[in-house]
């Protein structure tokens, strides 16, 4: 019996594929508690985070002969579970309230290339639109955003009223999901 421990992901998935039970174990042991750790974090809730972590295993198993990896399989497996993630946040409503609130508390992180690659693009998009927005806006948003001051300090640099502060804060997160579209704001909203 071979010692499936040692064997790469690479080895294991090709077992897999073959209904090797054992190599399916292996994955399972190998990433359960990872991928439940991470998804929590993004949850705070344990029956959530099992729930994730078990449905994502349970279709790699069911579709083991049909997936193609393009990434490797740790990658694809917290890509995974980061999706069903977002489908409990789409369910519950909290996108919508994270976007209307201009709150971060969703850190998305990704070595693939392609992901770097869109997420630069959509980076570019965003710092486009930020310089397009009116000179006292973009400066409000900067300060907020970019340099992490409170309502209270930018009115105090600023000399203005926090109210000033807040509406224009409020109209410059408006301008971004309208220019950028509601699925490219979140997607810099959760990156940050």
């Amino acid at each position: 019996m071979a010692n499936y421990n040692t064997l790469t992901d690479g080895e294991l998935i090709l077992l897999l594929k073959e209904d090797n039970d054992a190599a399916f174990r292996e994955i399972y042991l190998r990433y359960d508690k990872l991928l439940y750790l991470y998804a929590y974090k993004k949850l705070r809730n344990k029956e959530e985070a099992k729930d994730v972590v078990q449905d994502v295993f349970t279709w790699l198993l069911n579709h083991r002969k049909e997936i193609h990896f393009t990434v490797g399989l740790s990658a694809y497996l917290y890509k995974a579970v980061l999706h069903k993630i977002f489908d409990i946040f789409k369910h519950q409503g909290i996108i919508k309230k994270y976007a209307e609130s201009g709150e971060h508390y969703i850190e998305v992180k990704s070595t693939e290339t392609d992901y770097l690659i869109r997420e630069k693009d959509i980076m570019a998009l965003i710092e486009r639109e930020i310089a397009a927005m009116p000179p006292k806006m973009r400066e409000i948003y900067i300060l907020k955003r970019k340099h992490f001051l409170s309502t209270k300090e930018i009115a105090q640099q600023l000399d203005i009223s926090e109210h000033t502060v807040s509406t224009q804060l409020k109209r410059a997160m408006k301008h971004l999901r309208i220019k950028l579209g509601l699925v490219a704001y979140l997607l810099w909203i959760l990156k940050i």
